[in-house]
C-alpha cells in the first residue's frame, strides 16, 4: 500500500480549548473556518472577495493586509462532526514538504479533529521542526530564495478533505502547551536583494521551533470539501490597487466649516 505523509497538531483534540493565537475578527463561511492570524499583536485586516461553488467545492476568496517582519500562524477550527484533511500551500509550496502545491488529496496534509483546531505556523523540515513563517519581500521569501518558485507569491491557501473509510498512514503532530517567548524575525522585511519595498509580499523562513509528530490513519477523497485562499498584500499595494479605500474623505463644506471668517489674501493682520 501506498502511503501519504500526513500531519497534525494534537492540540486540537482537545475541542473547546483555547488556541495560543488571537483570533481573528473574520469569521468565514462554511463548515471549516481558516483564520490568519499575527503572533503577537492586532488582528490583520480581512477583506472579502469572492464566495463560489465549483463542482461541489467551496472557494472562498480573501485579501489580507500583511505587515512587514510579523510572525503569522494559520488556524483552522473543524465545526463538523468528523475529522478532515487539510492541505496547506504558502506562495504555492506546500508546507509540510515545500513541494510545489495544487492543493490535491495526494499530497501531504494535517489532520485536524472533530470539533477541533489546528495551529500552524511555519515550513516543517523534520518531523519535530518547523521555522516560523513571517511576512517579508519576495525576495527574501522561502519559496522564491530555495525554489526560485513566484508563480503563486502572497497567496496562503488551504484545501479540505473529508476521510474514505479506508485509511492510511499519517502523521499527527503533537501540541505544545508551553509556547517558547517569540523573538522578532531574523530578517528585516527589506529583503537580501535590495528590491523596491512596494513589490508583493512573501512569507520567510524564520527561526526554528520544535514541532514533534506522529502517526495516523486517514484517508482523503479524491475532491475537497473547501478551498479557503487568502491573497496577502501591503497596505500600500491594496490601496493602490483599490482593494482599500485609504482616501481620505472630501471635505463637507457645511458640516466641516471653520469657525470663524478667514482673512482675505494679501490682507496684513496687525
Amino acid at each position: 500500500m501506498r502511503y501519504a505523509a500526513i500531519l497534525l497538531i494534537a492540540a486540537l483534540m482537545a475541542a473547546g480549548a483555547p488556541p495560543a493565537y488571537p483570533h481573528g475578527k473574520d469569521g468565514l463561511g462554511g463548515e471549516v473556518r481558516i483564520e490568519i492570524v499575527p503572533e503577537n499583536g492586532d488582528a490583520f485586516l480581512i477583506i472579502p472577495n469572492q464566495d463560489s461553488w465549483q463542482k461541489g467545492t467551496h472557494i472562498i476568496k480573501r485579501y489580507l493586509e500583511a505587515r512587514r517582519g510579523e510572525n503569522y500562524g494559520i488556524v483552522i477550527h473543524n465545526t463538523k462532526p468528523e475529522r478532515i484533511g487539510v492541505v496547506i500551500a504558502v506562495d504555492g509550496r506546500n508546507i509540510i514538504s515545500g513541494k510545489r502545491s495544487n492543493l490535491k488529496n495526494t499530497e501531504a496534509m494535517y489532520i485536524v479533529d472533530s470539533y477541533g483546531y489546528g495551529e500552524y505556523d511555519g515550513w516543517r523540515t523534520a518531523g519535530d521542526r518547523v521555522h516560523k513563517f513571517y511576512f517579508t519581500d519576495m525576495a527574501d521569501s522561502y519559496a522564491l530564495r530555495t525554489f526560485g518558485d513566484s508563480s503563486a507569491m502572497g497567496v496562503i491557501a488551504v484545501a479540505v478533505y473529508q476521510e474514505k473509510e479506508q485509511q492510511r498512514l499519517q502523521y499527527e503532530r503533537e501540541r505544545r502547551a508551553d509556547r517558547p517567548a517569540v523573538p522578532p524575525a531574523e530578517r528585516s522585511a527589506q529583503g537580501k536583494s535590495g528590491m523596491a519595498r512596494d513589490e508583493s509580499p512573501g512569507t520567510g523562513f524564520g527561526r526554528e521551533q520544535y514541532s514533534p509528530t506522529i502517526e495516523v490513519a486517514f484517508a482523503p477523497q479524491s475532491t475537497p470539501l473547501q478551498k479557503t485562499l487568502f491573497k496577502y498584500e501591503w497596505r500600500e499595494v491594496l490601496c493602490k490597487r483599490g482593494i482599500l479605500n485609504c482616501r481620505r474623505e472630501a471635505r463637507n463644506r457645511l458640516w466641516d466649516e471653520d469657525v470663524y471668517a478667514p482673512f482675505p489674501p494679501g490682507y496684513e493682520n496687525e
